[in-house]
């Protein structure tokens, strides 16, 4: 890595633990200096140096309209031009909640907080309050979030730093959480709240939900009065207008999201049945709150990027991961490289080998093999940029035009072939 990234990267080491504010960005799976991001312009980022990528980490999810979207810009700049937080309602609150609920079947009340993690604590807690149990059932190798009930036999930054809990997670916290693998569905009884689930878990690389899984949970919950709730922070308007309970027809209880609407800002959300929802403070006693929820620039950057994501939008980022999934899993293994490259929708993981993952277990056999590091680094060397860990999906956007992906199949053809050179 070059001199102003490696400058910026000392700097960043004596004033924030790590020198980064999330770990995975640190480059500790997979060992070098990290780029600082200076710039971005829909495919692309450009680091400290000046020097330009392609871009699929895409802030893990948010960029689905490509960096610097000008008409999202716009809507935060005239946003942010009448205030930016005012600690009191707005109608964008509310324009933002009908979009919601009128794009997710089954979703009938929503409340935004500042992010994914919030939404899921604020989630467990509703289920639990309005169920009166307390054990929740999660699944190994989904990340939901760094809550200390949820950081059981995570994926996505814990996997990546190797970790098997986390220090401070005291065993009160996790004493009513259960783990169970992904795609089996486990027995219920009623001390469980809820269930909650990536209904595609894209924490442990990507790994998809085998025929039945999703069905199987509604099953086993509405049989147990438990909660079912999709864990949609990665998926909810990605997978398709109304995210993946849309592609897989299997309706939760409770949903939460976060990324994709805040347009590149920090937001979240819970939604779900008003019958559920009635819960939540003010009207019942699972309290809930927070300064910047519902912050009227995230509501902004939210609004505009639903409102570009029509069903030929999805129909066009679908053509696009496919095109990409396909062409690196060809430039992989005509190297010489056993690769697979599960996709669902418009999202895709990568792994070495020869067999797509089910579960966690398979995914961290693949995922620690030692090629992702190599491959990374190869490709990163060229001017294309996966995420700084195995554990990550990719993440192409509306802007990566066929153009922009043969470039990138072409730039994994000569990477592969180094990485095969110095294998040999």
């Amino acid at each position: 890595m070059t001199d102003a990234n490696r400058t910026l990267f000392e700097r960043a080491q004596l004033v924030i633990p790590g020198g980064v504010n999330s770990p995975v960005r640190a480059f500790g799976s997979v060992g070098g200096t990290p780029y600082f991001v200076d710039r971005s312009d829909g495919p692309y980022v450009w680091d400290a140096d000046g020097r330009r990528y392609i871009d699929y980490v895409q802030s893990y999810g948010p960029g689905i309209l490509g960096h610097a979207h000008p008409v999202v810009l716009e809507a935060i700049s005239v946003a942010a031009s009448r205030g930016t937080s005012f600690g009191a309602p707005t109608e964008a609150e509310v324009v933002m909640a009908e979009m919601v609920v009128e794009r997710i079947s089954g979703l009938e009340s929503v409340r935004f907080v500042s992010s994914g993690t919030e939404a899921t604590m604020s989630a467990i807690r509703l289920a639990r309050g309005a169920t009166g149990r307390p054990g929740i059932v999660k699944f190994a190798g989904c990340y939901h979030g760094h809550g200390d009930a949820l950081l059981a036999a995570g994926g996505s930054g814990v996997a990546n730093q190797g970790l098997t809990g986390c220090d401070g997670v005291t065993a009160g916290a996790v004493a009513d959480t259960i783990v169970a693998p992904y795609n089996v569905v486990p027995e219920l009884d009623e001390t469980v709240a809820a269930v909650i689930v990536e209904p595609v878990a894209a924490n442990m690389g990507l790994v998809a939900p085998a025929p039945g899984f999703l069905e199987g949970l509604r099953t086993a919950c509405d049989a147990s009065g438990s909660l079912l709730i999709f864990d949609e922070v990665i998926t909810g308007f990605r997978l398709a207008r109304g995210g993946a309970a849309e592609r897989f027809g299997v309706t939760p209880d409770l949903w939460c999201f976060g990324k994709v609407i805040g347009g590149g800002l920090p937001v979240g959300a819970f939604g779900g049945r008003w019958n559920v929802m009635e819960h939540l403070a003010p009207l019942g006693g699972v309290y809930q709150g927070g300064t910047l929820s519902g912050n009227p620039l995230a509501m902004a950057a939210g609004r505009a990027t639903l409102e570009l994501l029509d069903d030929g939008a999805f129909d066009r980022l679908t053509a696009t991961a496919a095109r990409l999934a396909d062409g690196l899993a060809t430039a992989f293994n005509d190297a010489g490289l056993d690769a697979v490259l599960p996709r669902v929708g418009s999202l895709l993981g990568c792994f070495f080998g020869d067999v797509a993952p089910t579960d966690f277990d398979e995914a961290k056999v693949l995922a620690d093999n030692g090629i992702y590091p190599k491959v990374f680094h190869a490709l990163l060397d060229r001017g294309v940029a996966l995420a700084p860990g195995a554990y990550e999906a990719l993440f192409p956007s509306l802007a990566h035009s066929d153009e922009v992906i043969d470039e990138t199949i072409s730039i994994a053809v000569e990477a592969a072939a180094a990485v095969v050179a110095g294998l040999g």
